[in-house]
């Protein structure tokens, strides 16, 4: 199976898969507990095939996208090294990770998609490295810290504290369809069935197959999440190189709250394009077509070097409070000093340090 070795002393085993083939590079990201597969439906959406490559011979794209995908599982999840030390864990230490897997196969640029913890470190990605990104695309994405903190009601709690206390793939998999669905999406009917019982049954087995996540695991991605920032530095770099930015997300995502995804996508304008879907934190499963067609949208639009003003659909913010006031308060000390200096010249009777004391304060409210 292919791996990825990261670092020198304390070597991280990174598991990936790709698949499709094409000149145009994809690398999938994927958020807190999750694997490479949870990105399936964009895969096949993105190249025609859910078949991994594996060293094998590249299967034919059926879509004709000319796309290859990468994802990988992030460390501490999966088949990748499991740190035991929360300190190993941080999402610039993961975007490391994810700029060693574009090392490894050898991608000098690639369209870098994440999905919510996977987002946070999609934007790590981007700033230390903003050359080598095509295009961005941020799925139920936080700027991370209190951020992180859910909708405050009793189903959420509920909801958190049942993750935290899930222990078997049966309660794990009872938890994560109430943190990964809308109501009305699991209330849907399949055939005899409600969707919540398909996917409940299709849960267990996944979890029973790859196993729980390992706690050392859990708690260093919550860590990681927790302890994310997304810095006006980070945001200049990720600005300055002028790729594209998709901020897409469910709107009933009872995790990542959609109001901290639009100020993240508010602070990236004029690249970003913010996508609000109706669904909950799972978007990429729940509204896959709509999901695929978005990034299919961006990858279209970045190879096709669209401009900035053509991608956005927001709006620019207002001028902040402190520029307007700090602008307004300059104007009016270039005014009176202007007055100041007619003054002077057409009086008698003040003298130079009269013109002097009326300024100096004025010079005081301008530094």
């Amino acid at each position: 199976m292919p791996h990825c070795e990261v670092g020198k002393n304390n070597k991280i085993n990174i598991f990936y898969r790709t698949y499709g083939g094409g000149p145009v590079k994809v690398l999938l990201i994927i958020g807190l507990a999750g694997t490479h597969d949870s990105w399936l439906p964009q895969v096949k959406g993105l190249t025609g095939t859910e078949h991994p490559n594996d060293g094998a011979l590249v299967i034919g794209n059926d879509l004709g996208n000319g796309i290859e995908v990468c994802a990988f599982d992030n460390r501490g999840v999966g088949r990748s090294s499991v740190p035991t030390k929360k300190s190993s864990y941080s999402t610039k230490r993961m975007a490391k990770d994810a700029i060693a897997v574009l090392d490894h196969l050898g991608w000098k640029e690639a369209h870098v998609f994440g999905h919510s913890m996977g987002g946070m470190i999609a934007c790590k990605v981007a700033a230390l490295v903003p050359n080598r990104v095509r295009s961005l695309a941020l799925l139920n994405v936080t700027g991370g810290g209190y951020q992180c903190i859910p909708r405050i009601d009793r189903k959420t709690l509920s909801v958190a504290l049942r993750f935290v206390r899930a222990k078997t793939p049966e309660e794990r998999a009872a938890v994560d369809l109430d943190t990964h669905f809308s109501e009305e999406y699991l209330g849907e009917r399949v055939g005899a069935i409600t969707r919540r019982v398909l996917l409940y049954q299709e849960y267990v087995k996944a979890i029973s197959s790859s196993g729980m996540q390992s706690p050392h695991g859990l708690d260093g991605q919550l860590h990681a999440c927790w302890h994310h920032k997304v810095t006006e530095e980070d945001i200049d770099s990720m600005r300055s190189a002028g790729f594209l930015v998709s901020v897409i997300h469910g709107r009933h995502d009872i995790i990542a709250q959609i109001r901290h995804a639009r100020a993240l996508a508010e602070r990236l304008h004029p690249f970003s394009r913010m996508v609000d879907l109706p669904g909950g934190h799972l978007i990429i499963r729940e509204r896959m077509e709509e999901v695929n067609q978005a990034l299919l949208d961006l990858v279209r639009a970045s190879e096709m070097k669209t401009s900035p003003q053509d991608w956005t659909n927001l709006s620019m913010r207002p001028t902040s409070g402190w520029i307007r006031t700090r602008l307004s308060l300059k104007a009016n000390t270039e005014g009176e000093n202007q007055e100041s200096s007619k003054k002077l010249q057409t009086s008698q009777s003040r003298t130079s340090t009269d013109v002097g004391d009326s300024v100096d304060p004025l010079l005081d409210r301008v530094a």
